[in-house]
């Protein structure tokens, strides 16, 4: 199994995470910032990654620091139980819909960490949740986990759908990145001999 915990503590943030990346999409939460863990859930369960996270925050200055840097433990974490990588499809993508938004997601475990995050929300706020921070999760993630990440948001005028379909997209890329391939058993997907770098 490929499981990692990672513990990481600041002035701002003190987070405890542990993943299993051959899960069965069960989730744990305590952040403090809900609506962040409705969207963790989504990352889980289309993923079928089991996750658990615990977070205490500076949550009464804002949800910003608990956010992103969930977002960079995610990415430590996702790295660490992912090892060498060698046999895994590397590459993921998935398009997903949500009633009138759709959202496609592409990713690679490349070592090179790099966003391009191509989505404009219909509004700032998805209840007090700054949509801005969004970003802001995914770009601590892929720094963290060494992936290189494409997120377009197609079409959408809910900004909870616009945001629910990121994170199912995600999850399920990432499913699909990671998985074994039985004809690349041993070797390593890359014709550089390596992802670390």
């Amino acid at each position: 199994m490929r499981t990692a915990k990672v513990t990481r503590n600041t002035s701002e943030t003190q987070i405890e995470i542990s993943i299993n990346l051959d899960g069965k999409g069960i989730g744990h939460f305590d952040t403090g910032v809900p609506f962040l863990e409705h969207m963790l859930d989504q990352i889980a369960r289309h993923g079928l990654i089991d996750l658990a996270i615990k977070c205490c925050g500076d949550v009464h200055i804002d949800d910003h620091h608990t956010v992103e840097d969930i977002g960079i433990a995610l990415g430590q974490a996702i790295k660490l139980a992912l090892g060498d990588k060698c046999g895994i499809c590397r590459y993921g993508h998935s398009y997903v819909p949500l009633d009138e938004s759709l959202s496609r997601v592409v990713l690679d475990l490349s070592g090179r960490p790099g966003l391009l995050f191509n989505v404009v929300f219909s509004r700032a706020t998805i209840g007090r949740f700054d949509v801005d921070l969004i970003s802001e999760f995914f770009q601590g993630l892929v720094n963290h986990a060494m992936m290189t990440l494409h997120i377009d948001n197609i079409r959408g005028i809910n900004a909870h759908h616009q945001a629910e379909t990121i994170f199912k997209a995600f999850g399920r890329a990432l499913r699909m990145a990671i998985v074994y391939d039985e004809r690349m058993a041993g070797v390593m997907p890359s014709t550089k001999g390596t992802l670390t770098a």
